[in-house]
């Protein structure tokens, strides 16, 4: 049985993550500009016309009514008087406003709805886990990343929600790829037999496996982060830029943000570079140049040895 993160244990149970792979409600296209996964106009959906399963499911809990703690609510800079003119509707930059302002209408997709965000799965996943935190601030939502995340009580608002994505984003990286990993065999065998929690032997900190940031230049209109893990094992990386917007400057550590004048992240020239750079394996530092179809079977290779640390 998977391991899950010890500060997660309140909102779901290891048994019951389900999984990212499930068919997405909407259609989507890749976009070949930064290596985005583009979400285009939803097709119509009927909420509830599903079936309700019987499992538990944890996001399912929780998206249920209730009133969680919340952070409080921030208040917009003065020096963000660029204000959201018009929504963008109709085109597939502007679809991700369809999951902030209507969350309810994509109950596949979507998997935690709060005041200040909602959190879907990527549609076309570039790893294993990939999910995108929208923020639902029309102050802020228009605006570049790096204007956004340039104020501060929006960004430690965006932080915090952050946080809880990438812990639900361990949690079911765990449960997907645990079973497999030499360092969670005691914790598995522990789990197996019943051993409650908070005694379980240490395992494999799937934490580390994740990833947070933005896109120097996306490709969609709406602001998001990326929550998705290292591993880059997908069928939907298909080119240079689609790999080398997850592993160079291109993307942005939420961390790193705001920004400091003179970043030389913040040039667009530079980030254009990035994109054409030579492909570098993630994990081991192999050089493949532009050798992309090299990098794929080799990509697939060290999959399978990451998964099994």
């Amino acid at each position: 049985m998977a391991e899950l993160a010890e500060d997660v244990d309140d909102f779901i149970r290891p048994e019951s993550v389900p999984s990212t792979a499930t068919t997405p409600t909407v259609e989507q296209a890749d976009h070949d500009d930064d290596g985005d996964a583009s979400q285009r106009k939803a097709s119509k959906t009927t909420p509830g016309s599903s079936s309700a399963s019987t499992t538990r499911n944890a996001f399912t809990e929780l998206m249920k009514p209730k009133k969680p703690h919340q952070p409080a609510a921030f208040k917009p800079s003065q020096s963000l008087a660029s204000k959201a003119s018009q929504v963008i509707r109709g085109v597939w930059r502007g679809a991700l406003i369809e999951y902030i302002t209507n969350p309810e209408r994509f109950p596949t997709q979507v998997l935690r709805v709060t005041e200040h965000t909602v959190l879907i799965k990527d549609a076309f996943p570039k790893a294993t886990i990939h999910l995108l935190l929208l923020p639902r601030s029309p102050e802020h939502y228009l605006l570049h990343p790096h204007a956004a995340l340039a104020d501060e009580a929006f960004l430690a608002v965006v932080r915090n929600e952050a946080a809880v994505a990438a812990r639900l984003a361990a949690a079911e990286l765990a449960r997907q790829l645990g079973s497999f990993s030499a360092s969670m065999k005691a914790r598995n065998e522990a789990m197996d037999r019943g051993v409650p929690f908070d005694e379980l032997p240490p395992g494999r900190d799937y934490g580390k496996e994740i990833k947070v940031g933005v896109h120097a230049h996306p490709s969609m209109a709406h602001l998001h982060v990326h929550v998705i893990s290292r591993d880059m094992h997908s069928d939907r990386v298909r080119h240079r830029k689609h790999y080398n917007s997850f592993n160079t400057p291109f993307f942005v550590p939420l961390a790193d943000y705001p920004l400091k004048e003179g970043d030389v992240r913040l040039e667009t020239a530079y980030q254009n570079g990035n994109l054409a750079k030579d492909l570098v394996c993630w994990r081991c530092g192999k050089v493949f140049g532009n050798r992309f179809a090299e990098l794929k079977k080799h990509l697939d290779e060290e999959f399978e040895e990451w998964k099994r640390e």
